[in-house]
């Protein structure tokens, strides 16, 4: 049983440049995830748009062995012809999550600071995808904590993004699991995972009962502790499978 919930808040900004989405192909799930850069009529386009071309992808063809490549590169090259014919070159990005679920097998691919985390059965561990960001060079060089990651003052300098020209580092592809044991994810723009930490969403996961009532009580830990006139967008994704 894959059990889900999915939410999205402008939080205190005008516009939202986050947007979420999912995909079915028979009983096959992909769940996707964007946090749009650049402003009013660039993020919130190039969110949507490579969105909704990685969601169209597996709703007609389904979880092919190169679907997540080829869904990114996709998605990245109509992107940049997007911006070509707009005048806005370098100017519309977006970050990309995005989780695949079918009878046998989960997988998963991202790009910029969304995340991706994987609960396992136990509830008191997780991992999570590895941010192409400064802070978490930063962060894997020792110079700060994953903690210090969440308010450090290069939190925003994203390194690797949608819409921005590729160099042989782009996006990073999981490993095929097999779908068996008990598992949960998450996945979050960065306005929702600076705002909540990993043992509190494991502790949230063991309280709550599915996958709705998990992803409100994190939420809940966003509007106590966020600044609601001016914090970013924040969104996530959760997904519980049995």
């Amino acid at each position: 049983m894959i059990d889900f919930y999915m939410y999205s808040s402008p939080g205190g900004r005008d516009n939202n440049e986050d947007y979420i989405t999912k995909a079915e192909y028979g009983e096959d799930k992909c769940f996707v995830l964007c946090d749009g850069l650049g402003g009013h009529d660039c993020g919130e386009v190039a969110s949507s748009y490579v969105a909704n071309v990685v969601a169209e992808e597996f709703s007609l063809y389904g979880d092919r062995p190169d679907f997540l490549a080829n869904a990114f590169n996709k998605a990245q090259q109509g992107l940049l012809k997007l911006q070509e014919e707009r005048g806005l070159t370098n100017a519309m990005k977006t970050t990309l999550v995005v989780l695949v679920v079918t009878e046998s097998q989960i997988k998963w691919a991202h790009i910029g600071d969304s995340r991706l985390y994987r609960f396992y059965d136990s509830g008191d561990k997780y991992e999570r995808t590895r941010d192409h960001s400064m802070v978490q060079i930063l962060k894997d060089m020792g110079e700060i904590t994953e903690a210090d990651m969440r308010h450090h003052e290069d939190r925003n300098k994203v390194l690797r993004v949608m819409g921005a020209e590729w160099s042989t580092k782009n996006f990073d592809l999981s490993a095929v699991l097999e779908r068996g044991e008990s598992q949960s994810f998450a996945l979050m723009t960065d306005g929702f995972w600076e705002y909540v930490l990993e043992e509190e969403m494991m502790s949230l996961l063991k309280t709550t009962d599915s996958a709705k009532s998990w992803l409100e009580a994190m939420e809940q830990l966003v509007l106590e502790r966020a600044d609601m006139t001016k914090t970013d967008n924040y969104s996530a994704i959760c997904v519980k499978i049995d």
